[in-house]
């Protein structure tokens, strides 16, 4: 129910972004996916269904290969990634530590995010790569965490391997018919929307019904 309430709305959002992202793949070739998937993996939201579908379209032309777009697509994304990194790692303490309680960020939520990183951040950042929308900011926490900037940079480029092979493939099948996987993959955007939008709303609801007096009211997320 919520996807269907959404998508009209997203469509008017997504659609001019969508035409621009095919534009610049349609003009620039190889040059134009690189572009576009540097700067989706930095945290811009520019879909990578649309490029990477209207790429692997044209491989069915013969325009490139689905190698190139593969390993062009995987190399932007994990340049990308390097830039947001940057900005969470070095920004951490200005942004974070000294003014993350104007967003009830606190030293707690930061330790737990550290720990989570140091456990799991190999499978957080590799899966996290494959999912619409967290994939385009997973960086900026990865790089808050202090995470082993080589750990994060292995895990990310084969992360994006089977997104980006994944998506060119489907755009070399389905030829002329690639616009309408892209439609049914928004479907997916939607889900993980929603499920983003339920969790941020059970966490904001958990906190104020905490008693203020509570100690523990500043543990987890």
């Amino acid at each position: 129910m919520l996807s269907l309430l959404l998508s009209p709305v997203m469509a008017s959002i997504t659609e001019p972004i969508v035409n621009f992202a095919t534009g610049v793949v349609d003009d620039l070739g190889l040059a134009g996916i690189f572009v576009l998937m540097f700067f989706e993996s930095a945290c811009i939201p520019i879909p990578s269904e649309a490029t990477m579908l209207f790429a692997g379209f044209n491989v069915s032309k013969g325009s490139y290969s689905l190698l190139e777009v593969t390993l062009i697509g995987s190399v932007a994304n994990l340049m990308g990634s390097w830039l947001a990194y940057g900005v969470g790692y070095y920004g951490r303490i200005e942004l974070v530590e000294r003014h993350g309680h104007k967003v009830h960020i606190s030293a707690k939520h930061i330790a737990w995010a550290d720990s989570w990183f140091e456990r799991y951040g190999e499978a957080t950042v590799f899966f996290a790569r494959m999912l619409p929308i967290v994939r385009t900011f997973i960086s900026l926490p990865a790089g808050v965490a202090r995470m082993p900037f080589w750990r994060f940079s292995l895990y990310t480029f084969l992360g994006c391997i089977p997104w980006v092979f994944g998506l060119a493939l489907i755009g070399k099948e389905a030829g002329d018919n690639w616009t309408q996987w892209k439609d049914y993959l928004h479907y997916v955007d939607y889900i993980v929307l929603a499920l983003i939008v339920i969790a941020a709303i059970y966490l904001i609801v958990r906190r104020l019904r905490r008693p203020h007096s509570d100690p523990a009211s500043d543990d987890g997320l």
